[in-house]
């Protein structure tokens, strides 16, 4: 049997199978294009070389900065001829790091772990090759930071980082670093993707991070992972101290209260870590191999496995 489709159906159809380009913004598509092209490592940008990299006429991206500023988004650099990000963009920074469920159950684990500690604690997060710190709380010293919310860090160079890479396999970091060799910041930078991830392989294996002088020569770090329902690493959390070395006495005490307070936040998202599967330990063997013990044929069973564990007690020095 056909079926024919009435007008409307055929209508509805074809508003589906349309792409949803049309309703897409031009003015507003290239409006935060142009804001995606300031970053760490280009703070200003003048108007002909935004132009060059949206390929626009520099009519147009002249239009959008002038709209751009007039929203605060960006602001004039010193001189006057480029253009850097502005306060509005911050804002909506700040507003969409405060709307993270991880933010808002770690800010007060962080802050009660740092009034255990007297150090600065922090909450970071992996945007592909660098780590975001999205959470930080500093006790009241003296000690000034560059490290902000918001700033951002080469995860291949630092213990957080290192944290955050823990569950990626060795084809998942040779996708996200294809070069043959990483970009060194310090002596104790891996070399390659190999030596990272044995690195990060290690680290897992002792479930916490401790790096004296990792990336700065005058700062140790202890981390730990953070993990959520689908038991995946999500975020790392840690103190920064401002020592190149740390006691052994004091190093063990950081690490307990370091993976403590991960695993609460842990736990806060829902993480229940898997039972791990048991090796049968011979009694159970034994039941296992013997059921129906009772009959002769069990009994025999029995008694031939007994014998077999004797005779490899008497083997064993």
């Amino acid at each position: 049997m056909t079926t024919t489709m009435a007008p409307d159906d055929t209508a509805d159809t074809a508003d589906t199978a349309d792409t949803a380009d049309k309703y897409i913004v031009p003015a507003l598509e290239r409006g935060l294009k142009l804001l995606g092209e300031f970053s760490r490592e280009n703070r200003s940008l003048s108007p002909p070389e935004l132009a060059r990299r949206l390929g626009l006429p520099r009519t147009t991206v002249f239009r959008l900065l002038n709209t751009l500023e007039a929203g605060g988004f960006i602001e004039r650099a010193e001189g006057g001829g480029d253009y850097r990000l502005g306060m509005a963009v911050l804002r909506l920074g700040f507003e969409y790091l405060a709307s993270l469920e991880l933010t808002e159950l770690g800010q007060p684990i962080i802050e009660r772990l740092c009034d255990e500690v007297r150090y600065p604690c922090n909450i970071v997060v992996r945007d592909g090759r660098s780590i975001v710190y999205v959470a930080k709380v500093t006790p009241p010293t003296p000690l000034t930071s560059s490290v902000r919310v918001g700033t951002r860090l080469p995860a291949h160079a630092t213990v957080l980082g290192r944290v955050l890479l823990e569950d990626l396999s060795l084809a998942e970091l040779r996708a996200l670093y294809p070069e043959g060799q990483l970009e060194a910041h310090t002596a104790n930078t891996p070399k390659t993707v190999l030596d990272l991830f044995n690195l990060v392989q290690s680290d897992r294996r002792r479930a916490v991070v401790i790096g004296e002088g990792f990336y700065e020569a005058s700062i140790s770090t202890i981390a730990a992972p953070v993990r959520d329902h689908s038991t995946r690493i999500v975020a790392a959390l840690g103190a920064t101290i401002p020592s190149a070395h740390v006691d052994a006495q004091q190093q063990s005490e950081l690490v307990l209260r370091v993976r403590a307070a991960a695993d609460e936040l842990s736990g806060r998202l829902n993480y229940r870590p898997r039972a791990p599967a048991l090796t049968p330990t011979l009694s159970q063997r034994e039941r296992e191999s013997t059921h129906g013990a009772t009959t002769p044929e069990g009994s025999e069973r029995r008694l031939a496995t007994l014998r077999r564990a004797e005779a490899l007690a008497k083997r064993t020095p």
